[in-house]
């Protein structure tokens, strides 16, 4: 009986990362190929179930440097969906405009939709062009704030083995600085009574007890996280039968530093049993480095 064949397809907006992606994969034992041909995927998908268990982990990028060949993409996805053997998953990296635009002003690289153009223009081309397959994807990861080693750690973290149980990835936010755009779920806790108006508590993170327990004194705090436990609880089952291995769930308050914590801790403990439960505070230090 053949063993299941992990193959990763990587993607996304040109300059997000994709080269540091795949060093990453590499890193971690994985058999890389780059920029193949969208309509050569099953074939070479054939080619690795044949290896005899020789190749068990793959991963393939694929991006707009061959879009003569990109819109077959979406027929090569589902031909793969009928291939008993091969587990396939989408990896879609991202950014921010302003900060590709940045990326392509220091590297001096020309767009590949615009290359007599500004890189505005290919970047807003490429973001409508690729919009599907970000919808099909399996995992987005945003670059827009990760340095170059900081998102191998990530890609490794997210792919370092091949797990049974969901990934759920919780994290703590600002909204003064945005919501994370490779968030599945975003629930807004700025209702909540805030920390920040209490002097003694101002200066701490919703990491400490004392914020903890000043958030969670409420019966409002204790209705709602009864509530959001019920529909994390009940979701997550269905995201998981539905092939998503991997989830991303946004807390936000407003300066992210001491309510949206205090209830990321809570769930990341939550649910830790059933799945694999990945905590990060985004913003939490944001407001002494300013």
């Amino acid at each position: 009986m053949s063993e299941q064949i992990n193959l990763l397809i990587i993607t996304g907006m040109s300059g997000a990362g994709k080269t540091v992606a795949v060093q990453s994969l590499e890193d971690l034992g994985f058999f890389c190929v780059d920029n193949l041909p969208p309509q050569l995927i099953p074939k070479f998908a054939e080619l690795i179930e044949q290896s005899g268990g020789r190749i068990k982990k793959v991963a393939l990028v694929i991006d707009l440097r061959g879009r003569e060949f990109f819109d077959t993409l979406s027929d090569a996805l589902s031909q793969l969906e009928e291939m008993q053997h091969i587990h396939h998953q989408i990896l879609f990296l991202d950014s921010s405009n302003q900060i590709l635009v940045q990326r392509y002003k220091e590297t001096r690289r020309r767009h590949p939709l615009a290359p007599e153009g500004l890189p505005l223009e290919g970047i807003e081309a490429e973001r409508k062009m690729l919009e599907e397959l970000k919808g099909r994807a399996n995992l987005i990861v945003d670059s827009s704030q990760l340095k170059p080693v900081q998102l191998k750690e990530k890609i490794a973290s997210y792919f370092s083995t091949i797990e049974t149980k969901m990934i759920v990835n919780i994290t703590s936010f600002g909204f003064k600085y945005g919501i994370p755009i490779d968030a599945d779920l975003v629930f807004d806790v700025r209702f909540l009574p805030n920390p920040h108006y209490i002097d003694e508590l101002r200066p701490k993170t919703g990491l400490e007890s004392e914020v903890s327990d000043y958030v969670f004194q409420w019966d409002q705090s204790i209705e709602f996280l009864e509530k959001l436990d019920d529909f994390i609880g009940y979701t997550l089952p269905h995201y998981q039968r539905e092939g998503k291995s991997q989830l991303v769930i946004g807390i936000g308050c407003t300066g992210g530093k001491h309510r949206s914590v205090s209830i990321v801790e809570h769930l990341g403990q939550k649910f830790k049993e059933n799945y694999i439960t990945r905590v990060s505070h985004r913003d939490i230090e944001r407001d002494r480095r300013s």
